[in-house]
């Protein structure tokens, strides 16, 4: 059964009326469980879009979308609250609460597995403080765990996130951007770690990059965007030049995306629990 399903799917921009022009159109994708795939476009292209939807955190305007081989959008809200806890969506910035300690953050990842009062008693005395730190020391920041959120550089910010990331139970991990604060060598660190994370579960990994390098090395199937919608599909093999030059025509394939992620962050709250 696929992890997704997608035909002629039509997303809008949170808030926006239905005369607006949408952020994604046409856009039909099959993606199976445990596939690894790399979603790359210029800026404005509509990734980050994409990944909310398929976080189940921004509805679809038309189109036929299935998750694990069913319409969330037809569910109750108790039933959607489960399926969301089989997705992780871990956005470019991080919304973590800044006077919280980095083992507090972590360990949310574990909130939808766990009850109102273990939740509660892990504020005060971390549930699991040696599961966290090995969480961490997979990107390097194993000596961060009692810091508190706000004294953490933006890439350290970045990869407690993904650190939550190794904490869930998710099927459907998905990362936006998580390498934009940081150097090649923790680039590579990061895209290795979550590529094994994903294959020792069996879990889809779909993770959008604006460095395309990256993206060709390290994914076997990349999903290019532009102008919402799908300019091509294809494994990495396949992947030109030329189609490269004319997806980035205007604008440099490595440069950093406008930071236009706050809103998004706010919607998904904590970022791991959606």
């Amino acid at each position: 059964m696929p992890t997704y399903l997608l035909r002629n799917l039509t997303v809008r921009h949170l808030g926006a009326g239905p005369a607006s022009a949408p952020a994604l159109q046409a856009i039909s994708l099959t993606v199976e469980q445990g596939e690894q795939l790399a979603l790359i476009g210029p800026s404005g292209a509509g990734k980050t879009t994409l990944l909310a939807t398929l976080a189940c955190a921004q509805r679809p305007a038309e189109g036929d979308f299935k998750v694990f081989g069913g319409d969330p959008w037809s569910l109750g809200e108790a039933a959607r609250h489960r399926l969301r806890a089989r997705l992780f969506l871990a956005p470019q910035t991080p919304p973590l609460p800044p006077r919280q300690r980095v083992v507090t953050a972590v360990l949310a990842a574990r909130l939808p597995q766990w009850s109102v009062w273990r939740a509660l008693a892990s504020l005060f005395k971390p549930a699991d403080p040696e599961a966290a730190w090995q969480a961490l020391s997979r990107f390097n920041l194993g000596d961060k765990l009692y810091a508190r959120v706000d004294r953490l550089s933006g890439g350290e910010r970045q990869r407690c996130g993904l650190a939550r990331l190794l904490l869930s139970p998710a099927d459907a991990l998905l990362v936006d951007e998580p390498l934009s604060a940081l150097d090649p060598a923790l680039s590579e660190l990061t895209l290795a770690t979550l590529r094994e994370e994903a294959a020792a579960r069996d879990a889809t990994l779909i993770c959008s990059l604006h460095q395309v390098d990256l993206a060709l090395r390290h994914f076997p199937r990349i999903v290019a965007l532009r102008d919402g919608r799908v300019a091509f599909d294809l494994p990495r093999a396949q992947v030109t030049q030329q189609m490269i030059d004319e997806l980035y025509q205007g604008e440099q394939a490595a440069s950093a995306p406008p930071p236009d992620h706050d809103a998004l962050a706010v919607k998904l709250g904590i970022g791991a629990c959606l």
